[in-house]
């Protein structure tokens, strides 16, 4: 009988783990972001709030002031666009057109201030051409050009 018993507890601890991910833990763990439209919608309930904000770098936007560490560019979707402003180098991949993900808040002047940028990108790995520098990586930044 206790090898039954242990038999029932054990699914009943199943169950309420899987119903507490079902209906309660597990929209807290699954990492999402919004679309600059979604982002807008949210009116004054978007701003001053940590979000990641996803969607396509917009062609010709990207501004890289490679002294300062300063990057500003503007994400779309399509249908809506924001600003973003973020300091430290970008990932080397990054360029016009391609899928981004950025964390951080929204602020009140229309400016989202990213503290982390990520980047869609294939499972390549090309390295530098010989006697490339790795500075001299990030002068596709501004010119659009790929490796």
């Amino acid at each position: 009988m206790t090898r039954r018993r242990w038999a029932f507890v054990a699914a009943g601890v199943l169950i309420a783990t899987f119903a507490w991910l079902l209906y309660g833990g597990i929209d807290k763990n699954i990492v999402f972001f919004l679309t600059p439209k979604e982002l807008l919608a949210k009116g004054a309930a978007g701003y001053d709030v940590p979000v990641r904000l996803g969607g396509q770098v917009k062609p010709a936007s990207v501004t890289w002031n490679e002294k300062a560490l300063d990057l500003q560019f503007v994400v779309t979707d399509g249908t809506g666009q924001i600003p973003v402003h973020t300091s430290g180098a970008p990932p080397q991949m990054f360029r016009d057109g391609m899928g981004v993900v950025v964390e951080g808040r929204y602020g009140h002047n229309g400016v989202f201030q990213a503290t982390s940028l990520m980047v869609k990108h294939s499972n390549e790995y090309r390295p530098p051409k010989p006697g490339q520098r790795p500075g001299e990586m990030y002068k596709t930044l501004l010119d659009g050009s790929g490796p």
